[in-house]
């Protein structure tokens, strides 16, 4: 199977940047103390009750979306934002992500959320996902890519820390020199130079998974377990060159839709699209299919729409009493640090490749890269050092 080019998520910030948070919303408002007692720790649910992208209720609950021009898919194809909407189905909202062409770059658009977040690793991951075979208007035959993964940014080519899971990645089309088939793929690390090409583990099934789907991953132990509809598709450990695939760093758990190309469109322009209902995580667990559908549906039963405590509970405990010192003579103020000078400096540019030591501004800021970088946004990746405001 060939592999489409690859640019790491954008903006995606370490787990260690970011206080520990025991986050549970239930209905919108303060949850039960029922619904809290079932939160356990180490564990994300959400199941998409958010009005739009924009709603501060999505961004709070750690998702964002893609808006800019860069890869994976057409070249020149814009990601879009307004892509991203969340309709009622059956009664439930769910988060749906759509995909268009009209066979140029130009009129090619497709969509990404994900959790800006790198904290995701050991654990049982879940998700309900409805996957299409047509499009829904427009002519078929487009080389879609319907997909549920997680990943970590390359900071560099070969990086052997570099960590990827496919857990789905349904192309009803085909598009990868194959027929219709859904991919569960473990990566060990991939490089852009001096062609692009990477070192992993691929399973696919060669059939069509149009409608919904349960869809769950245990990363336990060295293995990476699939698992569809409760059967077992896969168990990785290594790549053919012995390398592991098991990841070696936290990741973010994303959802996209893409097209490979555009050799597939024949006329008009054709929308798809690929609904998930929830998604689950549980840290540090080892969780049945069956057993990881049931705790999905346990929180919509108690009304719970959103758990967050992957970065650990905690219980809050009275501090101990001290007596108030008596305040110091203020000293006198020190004078600001003089802005950095970006007057040299380039926008910064999703598609550049920068190395080490190369400066750039973005957002009033300056910025130096501290490795190889690409596609990876100043102020929300560890690829960049902040020089100051401009």
């Amino acid at each position: 199977m060939s592999r489409r080019t690859r640019t790491t998520t954008a903006v995606l910030t370490s787990a260690a940047t970011v206080a520990a948070t025991a986050l549970i919303l239930s209905g919108g408002a303060a949850a039960s103390p029922t619904a809290a007692a079932a939160a356990d720790c180490g564990v994300l649910f959400d199941d998409f009750h958010y009005n739009a992208p924009t709603d501060s209720a999505f961004s709070g609950a750690g998702w964002t979306t893609r808006n800019d021009v860069g890869s994976p898919g057409v070249a020149g194809a814009r990601w879009l934002t307004s892509n991203v909407t969340f309709p009622t189905v059956n009664g439930e909202r769910v988060a749906q992500l759509a995909a268009s062409t009209d066979g140029s770059a130009a009129g090619t658009t497709h969509s990404e959320m994900y959790q800006n977040q790198l904290r995701f690793l050991d654990g049982t991951y879940a998700s309900r996902v409805r996957f299409t075979d047509a499009p829904d208007s427009g002519t078929d035959g487009d080389h879609v890519n319907e997909t549920y993964f997680t990943i970590s940014p390359l900071r560099y080519d070969r990086d052997p820390l570099y960590s990827e899971l496919d857990f789905s990645e349904y192309l009803p089309n085909g598009g990868w020199g194959g027929p219709t088939a859904d991919y569960q793929t473990s990566w060990y690390t991939y490089w852009n130079n001096p062609t692009w090409d990477g070192l992993r583990t691929s399973t696919a099934q060669n059939r069509s998974f149009a409608g919904w789907h349960d869809i769950v991953t245990q990363v336990s132990g060295g293995h990476v377990k699939y698992f569809i509809d409760g059967v077992q598709t896969a168990d990785h450990t290594t790549d053919a060159q012995g390398n592991p695939v098991y990841p070696r760093t936290p990741m973010s758990i994303n959802y996209n839709m893409w097209f490979i190309d555009t050799a597939g469109h024949t006329s008009g322009t054709s929308v798809y699209t690929e609904q998930v209902d929830w998604t689950y995580y549980a840290g540090n667990q080892v969780v049945s299919p069956a057993d990881a559908v049931a705790r999905a549906g346990s929180y919509r039963t108690a009304g719970t729409s959103h758990v967050d405590t992957v970065n650990g509970c905690t219980t809050p405990t009275t501090p101990p009493a001290t007596t108030p010192t008596k305040p110091t003579t203020p000293t006198t103020p020190t004078t600001p640090s003089q802005p950095a000078n970006c007057s040299t400096a380039a926008e910064w540019d999703w598609g550049t490749v920068y190395l080490g030591g190369q400066r750039v501004k973005h957002n009033a800021h300056l910025w130096q890269a501290n490795w190889w970088t690409q596609g990876s946004e100043p102020g929300l990746t560890a690829q960049w050092a902040d020089l100051g405001h401009c």
